[in-house]
């Protein structure tokens, strides 16, 4: 009997774990509403306390794990639940079934404690030990499995078989925050990491990069620095998850070449509205190499499907205290609702030239891109992310990622940040997952055949055989073998190393540290600079050290004279001269934002009723359809919880915040409610018309604040007046019935946002005041 081909037992396997999880999802449906995602479970529980012994229960439908695969990266023909806990009965971890976990063995019932308590010792310990050391950056994240489908359009620059036409990859995507703790919250104005595994046949290759394009430093010694200085003061650990401090803004202001990544942090792509609404950079240059030896050197891009997209700053705020969670909630519950993530990836092609550089922009300096303008992206496949994580620890947490990951085709450059990181990332693996075997953990196991001549060490999960781990070697018939180039071993790229003496130096095209920081201010439309101007004016107005801000600001005067006058102002500070003639790069209009039209698959859409007006429930059902069927998740907000009209209800007056929410239907004008109290909710004591409950009027005049579209109908429309708000204004949809108000929605939620709604300010249209 021919035993089966490695791949097909891997798509035997795949399959097995996407059927079995296929199996629960009419079950499922049965039991939660289909159009709101958020359910906890793969059954609903049941009002007693379950007694009859049973097998544990399936994942949801939304839900995906590893690949089985062994410790070497043979694929196993496992179910999904094979490595979950099994059987029907509690057990030790070595599987003998335990009576009891509620009391210790004790000498009588008052008695003390029994040092031969097995389970007990057994059960603490393990508790004691449940943690491991959090990732000193990128320790806040979230994550899930997905596929990546090439193109077949990188072939001409690269070997890499994940880039064939049709070829798919399974993948693994970690979004992440770069300085708060594991606790901290997801919309901080920060960077964020955007780090993917691809599991190859060819090996893994890990992608890790951030949502800017750009770093803070040129060279990878100062990375302890930029983190010591950003990460909350040593003595009283605050501020947590934000560079509004001393410390922070101490460093930048002292080390310009940080200027560029800082102002993309002050834009709104610092706090971004959604994972999926992010993009991605490579941020360092790679270099490629195609069949023919041929080499190439590239930057890397993901674009998102969906556009990219902010919060606007009080959103962020407010989400920090309501729902800390908000990105990695977005993430699945997007993914549970069938609107998959997706992204496309791109390359920018340049020459590998002598000098490493291209348009005089030096390649291998990552506080410098390449505007698209001067080197388009040419998309080479696309990444859909369709499994949540099962386990979060055993997925998200120990996930470990290594730029040293590399595949046939793809190969690092002298990139001096880039180089340091080729050590560092493994050099923090050892110490955060235990040892060396890292790679054995199930989320970090190759889809490819394993024969490394590693041994024992911490977490040896692998039984190897043989008695010959060396090269060469007879003992164990000379195996493993050298792959060549037919063989699709991979091999470092031949590059001239450039001759030259021991150094600690830069070359001279470092030294420019603002022309492209003053090129993306240029590059922002009217309303982003005002965001720019808000945030360096707020995050400057927490520094405690006038000579801090002082310096700052000279580091604006060199970007733009505006920008340091309105944040001067703002801090109540002169604005100083330039100390560097201002040089005027060409705007890069991708660079902002502002001002396409991209699909609303994924958006919340809340939907308020009025439970005492039986007009505003009419078409309800039908409208949380339509709403579903554009793509969008619908959110029904009324006054109490349950069913409204055979309807769900997904938040309430009290509960629902229009943080949420990125569209607002209103369907009713109803009155305060019995709990509009303050003693109660806080919220009841906001303005509006007696007739309107205060909490919904709040609502309105949030999402109107947020420049968020508006739809209402019937007395819907009442609601608006009744909040104050313009039903003039830009973005307030009114029409006859839900139907037509729906279709105006749409069409303007494909901008984002209303933001012609409020004009900006004249210091950055240059109009007069």
């Amino acid at each position: 009997m021919t035993p089966p081909k490695p791949a097909d037992v891997a798509r035997k396997a795949k399959d097995a774990v996407e059927g079995a999880v296929d199996k629960t999802i009419d079950k499922a449906h049965e039991l939660v509403d289909p159009l709101a995602p958020g359910v906890p479970g793969p059954e609903a529980p049941s009002l007693e306390e379950p007694t009859e012994p049973r097998e544990p229960l399936p994942p949801k439908p939304d839900q995906g794990t590893p690949l089985p695969a062994t410790p070497t990266g043979e694929p196993l023909a496992a179910e999904p639940t094979d490595f979950a806990q099994r059987g029907a009965f509690l057990t030790t971890s070595s599987g003998t079934r335990l009576a009891d976990t509620d009391h210790s063995l004790k000498a009588g019932p008052r008695g003390p404690t029994l040092l031969q308590d097995h389970h007990l010792r057994e059960k603490m310990t393990h508790f004691d030990h449940e943690r491991i050391p959090e990732r000193v950056v990128h320790a806040r994240g979230a994550a899930a499995h997905g596929t990546f489908v090439g193109y077949g359009t990188a072939t001409p620059v690269s070997h890499a078989g994940l880039f064939a036409e049709g070829k798919e990859t399974d993948v693994f995507v970690r979004f992440s925050t770069v300085l708060g703790s594991k606790g901290s919250a997801d919309t901080v104005r920060d960077t964020r990491g955007f780090a993917t595994k691809f599991y190859t046949d060819e090996g893994t290759w890990d992608l890790v990069g951030n949502n800017i394009p750009v770093f803070f430093i040129q060279d990878g010694i100062k990375f302890p620095d930029v983190i010591h200085a950003a990460k909350p003061h040593p003595d009283r650990e605050i501020p947590q998850a934000q560079s509004a401090h001393d410390t922070f803004w101490d460093f930048v202001s002292l080390h310009t070449e940080a200027q560029h990544h800082t102002i993309w942090n002050m834009s709104d792509r610092g706090i971004p509205r959604s994972y999926r609404t992010m993009e991605g950079f490579g941020v360092h240059t790679f270099r490629l190499t195609n069949a023919e030896g041929a080499t190439s050197l590239v930057k890397f891009h993901w674009k998102p499907v969906l556009g990219v997209h902010s919060l606007v700053w009080e959103e962020a705020q407010l989400l920090n205290g309501i729902d800390p969670d908000f990105h990695r909630r977005d993430l699945a519950d997007a993914i549970e609702a069938g609107a998959f993530p997706q992204w496309e990836l791109g390359i920018q092609v340049f020459e590998d030239n002598p000098e490493q550089t291209f348009d005089g922009i030096d390649l291998l300096d990552s506080t410098k891109l390449v505007p698209e303008e001067l080197a388009p992206v040419q998309p080479i496949g696309r990444l859909t992310l369709d499994r949540n994580v099962t386990n979060y620890f055993a997925e998200t947490e120990q996930v470990a990622f290594h730029l040293g990951h590399q595949v046939p085709g793809i190969d690092v450059t002298d990139d001096p940040l880039l180089q340091a990181r080729l050590f560092s990332y493994v050099d923090t693996q050892l110490s955060r997952l235990g040892g060396p075997n890292y790679n054995q953990l199930p989320i970090n196991r190759p889809h490819a055949p394993v024969n490394d001549q590693l041994r024992d060490g911490h977490g040896q999960q692998a039984v190897h055989g043989g008695v010959a781990p060396y090269k060469p070697n007879s003992m164990d018939g000379g195996c493993p073998f050298f792959a060549g180039a037919e063989d699709r071993g991979f091999i470092d790229s031949p590059v001239r190393v450039a001759e030259g003496s021991k150094v600690r130096a830069n070359p001279a095209s470092y030294d420019d540290h603002f022309s492209q920081a003053r090129q993306f201010w240029l590059s922002m439309s009217p309303v982003e600079k005002d965001h720019i101007i808000s945030a360096y004016t707020f995050e400057l107005s927490k520094v405690y050290e006038q000579t801090i801000k002082e310096r700052q600001l000279l580091s604006l005067a060199n970007i733009d004279p505006v920008l340091c006058q309105e944040v001067a102002t703002g801090l109540g500070l002169p604005a100083p001269e330039a100390s560097l003639e201002l040089v005027d790069l060409p705007p890069s209009p991708v660079l902002s934002q502002v001002g396409g039209e991209w699909p609303a698959d994924g958006r919340m859409v809340g939907i308020v009723v009025d439970v005492e007006d039986p007009s505003s429930l009419e078409g309800l059902r039908s409208l949380r359809q339509a709403v579903d069927a554009a793509g969008m998740v619908p959110l029904v907000v009324a006054v109490r919880g349950g069913e409204i009209d055979g309807q769900p209800v997904q938040r309430t007056f009290a509960a629902g915040r229009s943080v949420e929410l990125d569209a607002l239907l209103l369907a009713g004008c109803p009155a305060p409610g019995p709990d509009a109290l303050v003693a109660r909710d806080v919220k009841a004591g906001g303005t509006g018309a007696p007739g309107l409950d205060p909490r919904v009027a709040l609502l309105v005049q949030e999402c109107f604040r947020h420049v968020k579209v508006i739809g209402a109908w019937g007395a819907g429309s009442d609601a608006v007046v009744a909040a104050g708000v313009d039903a003039d204004a830009a973005g307030i949809v009114t029409g006859d019935g839900p139907e037509d108000v729906l279709a105006g929605v749409q069409a303007l939620m494909a901008g984002h946002r209303v933001w012609e709604r409020f004009a900006t300010s004249p210091a950055v249209t240059g109009s007069p005041a």
